[in-house]
């Protein structure tokens, strides 16, 4: 078929073309989050290892998508730019969040007691800051999140992260902030956002996803080429434009399928610590109380009894 032909002719695995920003951001992140981690350890704090994995392996992954095949290819085929595109916005943040950055911060460096205001103090003023919370809220997010897409391929500005590095990098900097956002909502345990309630965040899950399946579906069955003055002048003969543009489509929807999966069993296994917490904490106050509560509602039956 014409688009395993076009893989045949590509490997996303051997070619790079290095972006210094990302290649820093990268780097810089994953040595500030061990040296957090180290630091914490040295001074008897407890600090999962798994999560320092996490985030170290998604600024590998962040890397790889900003500097390594995606990059490449997406830049002479559609198909290529849609890898890109969504594992930065939906596989990129899922271990950048569940890395917890700025949990660590918060019991790696010593809150200033002087009245200054340090690197602790500052980033969490912003976390914590009216235009944070609003974009950080769950329904914010999801809107985000999904009208985004729609936004930036349908309305005309992609042509301006094609023709433009520095509409590239906004591009890269508002969707991997959007898919970290939305990702932060449904399992992340950093302060600053005001989650919903389990059984809601499958709700708004389900339905974001949902709207993303529509999306990619879009792509897949239109006619039309987006942005062909790029993509189709390109001028390779792996695969025609249109087939290319309908095969990011299929991308899109099916990329979207594994992080959906991930989102959802982390928030099933959060759900089911937190009905376990939960339960313990009843099972101690009970405890404490004696069953005072327990008790207390007998003795009210009985005195209904003793009124007839």
């Amino acid at each position: 078929s014409a688009a395993s032909d076009v893989y045949k002719r590509q490997n996303y695995f051997l070619q790079w073309r290095f972006d210094p920003l990302w290649v820093v951001i990268g780097v810089g992140a994953s040595v500030l989050y061990i040296m957090g981690y180290r630091e914490l350890k040295k001074r008897g704090g407890q600090w999962p290892l798994w999560r320092t994995i996490s985030w170290v392996g998604g600024m590998a992954m962040l890397i790889y998508v900003t500097c390594g095949g995606p990059m490449v290819y997406g830049r002479v085929l559609f198909s290529g730019h849609m890898i890109q595109h969504m594992l930065i916005v939906m596989l990129v943040p899922i271990p950048m969040v569940v890395g917890a950055p700025i949990t660590l911060l918060m019991r790696a460096i010593h809150p200033r007691q002087d009245g200054s205001r340090g690197v602790r103090e500052w980033i969490l003023i912003l976390v914590h800051s009216k235009y944070m919370r609003f974009w950080a809220h769950p329904i914010v997010a999801s809107i985000n999140f999904s009208g985004s897409l729609i936004v930036f391929y349908y309305s005309g500005i992609m042509w301006y992260a094609l023709k433009f590095h520095l509409g590239h990098e906004l591009m890269i900097i508002h969707f991997l902030a959007a898919g970290y956002m939305f990702a932060q909502a449904m399992i992340g345990v950093d302060p600053g956002v005001k989650r919903f309630p389990h059984a809601v965040r499958f709700v708004v899950l389900l339905v974001t996803m949902t709207f993303h399946a529509f999306f990619g579906i879009s792509i897949m069955t239109t006619e039309v080429l987006i942005e062909p003055e790029w993509y189709g002048n390109m001028g390779q003969t792996w695969i025609s434009a249109l087939d290319d543009q309908q095969l990011g489509g299929g991308i899109a929807w099916g990329i979207g399928e594994f992080p959906t999966l991930i989102l959802a069993f982390t928030a099933a296994v959060q759900w089911s610590k937190a009905s376990d917490r939960e339960a313990k904490r009843k099972d101690r106050a009970e405890a404490r109380s004696g069953d005072a509560e327990l008790r207390a509602y007998n003795e009210y039956l009985a005195s209904l009894g003793g009124k007839r």
